[in-house]
């Protein structure tokens, strides 16, 4: 059949399974919203406050979900406003297409109104992008975007296209939905691999976010307990384990448990699964499990030796490596080292708990209580994204998004739309701080219109927390533009947008607030106020080891 560009982009996006899109309209993608709109009973279109949070939203989406996220801005500053979003996914390994508009094709390089090169400024910040030049290469393209952005390590593909290419026609011939690509997964040293950790005295576990992508928390599961093997985690990787799990040691790296950290440091063996080895984990490269055979394993061949050298790899899905690796280890008991880790933990931090102020463990477990084990819980950054990786009881992969590579404030409320579209029948839990929540706060907005009950629950220390806590350990107290003393009143603001507000500073005020807000059927802020001297610990100083830990 004969289409225009914009029709065969809808084509093609129910082609591949799409029925949510985020986005904000302009110019350059009229011809777009117009065929969104025709096909508005098969496509749902959340249009947000700033093409930012839009962005955000398809990537909370797409993490909540394990499918693509899609997003749609127009030329110039609406492109522009994706780029913060496309880094975040892209740190991340968040599949996402990222659809742009842009002048039309005889204008480009004229510097044209609202014309900006943004395959040129994004092409370090995704896995691949197109700039559609003819309406026949369009329905191509749109479906490669999907299978790049899905396949192998996952990220965001960007697709220009210029506003005459969505205007003129060309046949439509319909083609079966993309399959996510997984490379063969390379097994050369499997054999080998086994032995060492079948002999192993005193093994450890460091695994990353590759195992949730790959859904092969299961298969970690049976290798940890088969082979008796104590595991930690990286930020992207919290819930892989469940947080009472007799073998999960916790979060490990900078903020991470003294016993997680001490066991990487002591281990024989190490096993890193589906992690990169960040600088917020192995903060001293020289020393980082220097005293462990290092066996990585990864999808992504370029990660291996390009921060820690190991002795071993696996190169491939992490779900297909540990079922090829767990018929050939054994059954073993490494009673010993459990003995040893155990007196570790005697040094793990456990905070005071009290019941005249709100301290930041308290209000984040006991939301874990009232809003039960399906909750999916998403952050922004600083002070209380650490705590809430320290602190959440959550046992499921994709009930903890936060933005770990890029570390990107202001990412939370986007993301928590786009999970409570993705799962609207559990409650969604933003934790956030007044210096993140200033970031994008205006997509309350986009919860009020669509009436999405997205819980805000708001850590206010009037203080850029975490610069402030650095300032504090490491600049003598000088706190340089750390504490901008806003006098935001949050509770008027969210009633401004039409949602609702809570002022706590007690336990029980706390939990009155999230009894009624998980009641509600629309965006609900509950401000708790949280000393501003409340640090993240214990910590480890950028370029230390565990033997620098500060514990207050």
């Amino acid at each position: 059949m004969i289409l225009n560009g914009s029709e065969i982009l809808i084509k093609v996006l129910l082609e591949q399974g799409v029925d949510t899109v985020f986005g904000y309209p302009g110019g350059a993608v009229l011809n777009i919203y117009d065929a969104l709109y025709k096909a508005s009973d098969k496509i749902t279109h959340y249009m947000t406050a700033h093409e930012q949070g839009a962005c955000h939203a398809a990537d909370g989406y797409a993490r909540a979900t394990g499918k693509t996220g899609v997003v749609i801005a127009t030329s110039g500053p609406g492109a522009t406003n994706l780029v913060t979003g496309i880094a975040t996914a892209y740190m991340d390994s968040v599949p996402l297409v990222a659809i742009t508009g842009n002048v039309p094709t005889p204008l480009i390089g004229c510097d044209s109104f609202q014309e900006v090169y943004i395959a040129g400024i994004t092409m370090p910040i995704t896995k691949h992008n197109f700039v559609v030049r003819k309406v026949d290469d369009l329905a191509d393209i749109v479906r490669e975007a999907f299978r790049i952005a899905s396949s192998g390590r996952p990220g965001p593909v960007l697709i220009d296209i210029p506003k005459d290419i969505t205007a003129d026609k060309t046949m439509y011939e319909p083609a079966p939905a993309v399959q996510r690509q997984i490379p063969a997964p390379k097994l050369r040293q499997i054999d080998e691999i086994a032995s060492v950790i079948n002999q192993a005295e005193r093994p450890f576990i460091y695994f990353g976010g590759g195992v949730r992508i790959s859904e092969a928390g299961d298969e970690l599961r049976e290798l940890i307990t088969r082979a008796d093997i104590p595991a930690a985690y990286s930020l992207m990787a919290a819930g892989v384990l469940g947080y009472g799990e007799k073998y999960n040691l916790g979060l490990i790296g900078m903020h991470g448990a003294y016993a997680a950290n001490a066991a990487a440091n002591r281990a024989d063996v190490m096993l890193a699964i589906g992690t990169r080895f960040s600088d917020r984990v192995a903060l001293n490269t020289q020393k980082f499990g220097h005293n462990a055979k290092i066996i990585h394993m990864d999808i992504d061949p370029s990660e291996i030796n390009k921060i820690i050298v190991s002795d071993y790899s696996l190169v491939g899905d992490i779900k297909e490596v540990l079922t090829a690796l767990l018929p050939k280890i054994k059954k073993r008991d490494h009673g010993e080292w459990f003995a040893q880790i155990e007196k570790w933990k005697e040094h793990n931090l456990v905070p005071e708990t009290r019941d005249d102020v709100l301290r930041p463990h308290q209000v984040i477990e006991r939301t874990c209580e009232m809003a039960g084990e399906d909750a999916v819980y998403v952050t922004d950054v600083g002070q209380h994204q650490m705590w809430a990786a320290q602190y959440l009881h959550h046992c499921r992969p994709r009930s903890f998004l936060t933005s770990g590579g890029l570390g990107t404030m202001g990412y939370g409320y986007g993301a928590a739309i786009g999970a409570k579209i993705a799962c609207p029948d559990v409650p969604v839990i933003h934790f956030t701080s007044d210096g993140s929540l200033h970031m994008n706060l205006n997509e309350i907005c986009t919860a009020v219109s669509y009436k999405l009950p997205v819980i805000t629950v708001i850590m206010n220390n009037a203080v850029l927390g975490m610069v402030r806590q650095w300032q504090g350990a490491f600049y003598d107290r000088r706190f340089s533009s750390s504490e901008p003393e806003r006098l935001t009143n949050y509770v008027k603001v969210a009633e401004a947008f039409g949602g609702r507000g809570y002022h706590c500073e007690t336990p029980s005020e706390f939990e009155a607030a999230m009894a009624e807000a998980l009641k509600a059927d629309g965006p609900v802020w509950i401000e708790c106020m949280i000393d501003r001297e409340e640090k993240v610990l214990p910590m480890i100083p950028a370029g230390c080891t565990v033997h620098d830990t500060i514990f207050k």
